[in-house]
């Protein structure tokens, strides 16, 4: 077995650099060789890993919640397996530790910080029993994929069954998510924001339902979608208390806010957009501290941290800064759309979409999304572009939006040069999930060199 573990990471290591010299990431076929020469080579080395095995899961910012886990972790001095460029199915998370291992087998790492698709977490749990897993929110996503919410959680508890030992660190705000430390016997900690931010009592949710009893949740403050301080009338499933509590946020010029836990309070002041940022940073925050036992340096880590493709990435082009976001559901798009129409400057706005099979086929969710928020007189262009551009254009035009002031380009390129055109003083893109490598690109080339995170 030790002979098919050293091929599988000889042809793990030689197949990255092959697909990387070919321009490719290199990320996922890499890791199907390996388990295709040595099924076992992810439980053999993850039975290396030192100390703990954690997982991340979540519809929306698992990979930004991963990296800055990992990164506070390396920061402190330990050395970490990462898959911190979202290669998140089974073969992605089997390349991180093929690429880690020496050519002999041998892997030197404290920890493992892994961000595992929900989808995939049965396959992976198979091969990993992991200390801990963390899950940042459960929404409607890729509904030819997932299907109803319900179908992730369940994704979910099967592989929790496969591994009765993994801790849970929990979004505690979100009722989807937190149902899943009501088991018995499983040990669960909660983060939660302990105040009203920033209600947005609009906006629906399937998930606001209670998910034992089937009762309209009660709310005594809401943030967004299902988010917030939640009862049941039914039943006695509610918000639990806090074990990493969030409080004093503030979203003026940037995110603020303290965290405390066990009696003591951190602090947190970042250049971040978007209040989603704040249960992102503290999750990272938690898993660092649990998996520790101490606290990291974390605002060292948070003032150097480079953004990963389109996590409110900014560029500038010909003295215009444009700001590339992933938004790839509803609840993405709508706290994306929270953070543009937030900046108070005129703007030129693109909205990309796609229905490749890994953007999700199904894109009736773009009528669960408030784009009517772009009815404003701040909004002064917007760019409508993908495969599916047809379907924008019409959503826009139910939404309201004045026909003279909307462009349509199926072409990327073009459809960047309509938005650089407009008149605004800052341009917004939020794309899915295949249009935003593509853009990244362009506005890369065009800007003459890298991003950076605005």
């Amino acid at each position: 077995m030790k002979i098919r573990l050293i091929l599988a990471i000889w042809a793990c290591k030689l197949t990255i650099l092959v697909s990387r010299m070919l321009g490719k990431k290199g990320s996922s076929m890499p890791g199907q060789v390996a388990l295709k020469i040595c099924p076992r080579v992810m439980t053999m080395l993850a039975s290396k890993v030192k100390r703990d095995v954690i997982v991340v899961c979540g519809t929306n910012g698992k990979t930004t919640t991963n990296t800055l886990l990992a990164t506070m972790l390396e920061a402190s001095g330990h050395r970490v397996v990462c898959n911190k460029v979202g290669a998140n199915m089974i073969w992605g998370v089997c390349c991180a530790f093929c690429e880690k291992a020496d050519w002999l087998g041998r892997l030197n790492a404290d920890f493992a910080c892994l961000e595992v698709d929900e989808a995939s977490t049965v396959k992976v749990f198979a091969h990993i029993k992991p200390d801990y897993m963390v899950v940042t929110n459960l929404f409607q996503d890729q509904l030819d994929r997932y299907g109803e919410v319900d179908l992730t959680v369940d994704f979910l508890r099967r592989a929790l069954a496969l591994s009765p030992d993994t801790k849970l660190i929990l979004n505690g705000d979100d009722p989807v998510v937190a149902q899943l430390g009501e088991e018995k016997g499983r040990i669960s900690y909660y983060v939660g924001v302990d105040e009203k931010v920033n209600e947005d009592a609009g906006e629906g949710s399937e998930g606001r339902f209670c998910p034992f009893c089937g009762k309209a949740l009660v709310y005594e403050y809401h943030h967004y979608s299902q988010l917030g301080k939640f009862a049941c009338p039914g039943c006695e499933f509610r918000r639990r208390e806090p074990d990493f509590r969030v409080h004093g946020v503030s979203l003026n010029g940037g995110l603020s806010f303290k965290l405390t836990h066990s009696g003591k309070t951190a602090s947190f002041d970042v250049d971040y957009r978007g209040f989603y940022n704040v249960y992102n940073i503290a999750l990272s925050y938690s898993g660092a501290v649990m998996a520790m036992g101490t606290e990291p340096d974390h605002q060292a880590v948070l003032a150097s941290y480079q953004p990963q493709t389109g996590r409110m990435e900014s560029f500038v082009i010909d003295g215009k800064t444009v700001i590339l976001n992933l938004a790839k559901n509803p609840a993405g798009f709508n706290q994306a759309l929270t953070t543009v129409m937030a900046d108070t400057r005129q703007k030129n706005i693109l909205i990309g979409v796609n229905d490749n099979p890994s953007d999700g086929q199904d894109i009736s969710w773009i009528w669960s999304v408030d784009f009517e928020r772009l009815c404003d007189e701040s909004v002064k262009n917007l760019v409508v572009t993908g495969r599916r551009a047809d379907d924008l254009m019409l959503r826009m035009k139910h939404g309201g939006f004045a026909e003279d002031k909307q462009v349509k380009s199926r072409d990327l390129k073009e459809a960047v040069q309509a938005l650089l055109a407009g008149s605004g003083e800052v341009s917004y893109a939020l794309v899915n999930y295949t249009v935003v490598f593509n853009l990244q690109k362009f506005l890369k080339d065009m800007e003459g060199g890298a991003g950076h995170g605005a």
